[in-house]
């Protein structure tokens, strides 16, 4: 049987887990040899060049700016704040779609997960009915957070 501290578990890997992720995302961006993979639409337009063209050799493959290190995560509120057709010409249909995903799902399950913790979480936790059945049921904490620890 799952315990509240499995699930605390699972839910601190996940949760290093998705940011290692963004992390490494994030990093990897900003590397020089990546910008055709990260901005290829700004290679279409010819906004961008080749790195492999200018600096040093080393340039070429790491950046050496240690600012942008700093500020790497920057991008993530400035592209939440653009319009759709500014995300459109800047990153491509794509993203654009990911994104009203993105926020679609925020917008949607926010909203629930507020109701859940506010409400329907004590709402299970202090009607004990499973306490009142436990010569003839075993149940551990996750069960006292379902529906089944409510009174008809």
């Amino acid at each position: 049987m799952a315990t509240l501290r499995d699930i605390g578990v699972s839910a601190l890997i996940n949760i290093l887990g998705a940011f290692a992720f963004l992390l490494a995302f994030a990093l990897l961006r900003i590397q020089p040899i990546n910008d055709r993979i990260y901005f290829p639409k700004w290679y279409i337009n010819r906004a961008r060049t080749s790195p492999k063209h200018t600096g040093n050799f080393v340039g070429k493959f790491v950046n050496l700016n240690i600012k942008t290190y700093l500020t790497f995560l920057n991008w993530m509120p400035q592209a939440l704040k653009m319009t759709e057709p500014e995300i459109i010409n800047h990153a491509g249909l794509d993203s654009a779609v990911f994104l009203r995903i993105y926020t679609l799902g925020l917008k949607i399950f926010g909203p629930i997960a507020i109701v859940a913790l506010l409400v329907l979480i004590p709402v299970n936790v202090s009607d004990g009915t499973l306490l009142f059945l436990r010569r003839d049921l075993v149940f551990s904490d996750i069960d006292k957070l379902s529906i089944s620890n409510v009174r008809i």
